[in-house]
């Protein structure tokens, strides 16, 4: 069994040095320690969004951060909740951190009267589509006929 709660703000360096370590493991050198740092800092204490941490039984020390962000839609007249970020640490995985944090993500949307919950994912991350399906994702969230997920890099003009 695993441990997961709320991350507060206290807890800010603790929750940027595990998405640092989600940037490392996806072979990226940006953002850098610091920047991730300033933007935790900035959202935690936002009502929009949450940082939700885990760990292994036994253990105080978070292993595992999850993102939610959360926005109103005009389509469903409640809230959506946005699973920006999930990331276990490679020594614990596979002891149901990941698990026990989005189970935490559907319920904590659920408390905040939100009508679903999206996220994006590598198609080639089979661990994690695996987790995500057998918890009642799927890759047409908004019907048959929405299934493709969509972005733009906004430079400033540039």
């Amino acid at each position: 069994m695993s441990s997961v709660w709320r991350a507060s703000a206290d807890e800010a360096e603790q929750v940027a040095a595990l998405l640092v370590e989600f940037r490392d493991h996806l072979g990226h050198s940006t953002p850098s320690q610091e920047s991730f740092l300033d933007s935790v800092q900035k959202l935690i204490d936002r009502s929009d969004t949450e940082f939700w941490l885990a760990a292994p039984e036994g253990d105080p020390r978070p292993a595992a951060v999850c993102q939610l962000r959360f926005r109103h839609s005009v389509w469903t007249a409640a809230e959506d909740c946005w699973l920006e970020d999930l990331f276990v640490r490679d020594s614990v995985r596979g002891q149901g951190l990941g698990r026990a944090l989005v189970l935490r993500a559907l319920e904590r949307a659920a408390e905040r009267g939100c009508r679903r919950v999206e996220l994006d994912t590598n198609e080639d991350n089979h661990a994690a589509l695996g987790l995500y399906t057998s918890l009642g994702f799927s890759t047409v969230s908004k019907g048959d006929s929405r299934s493709l997920f969509l972005g733009a890099s906004v430079d400033g003009g540039r």
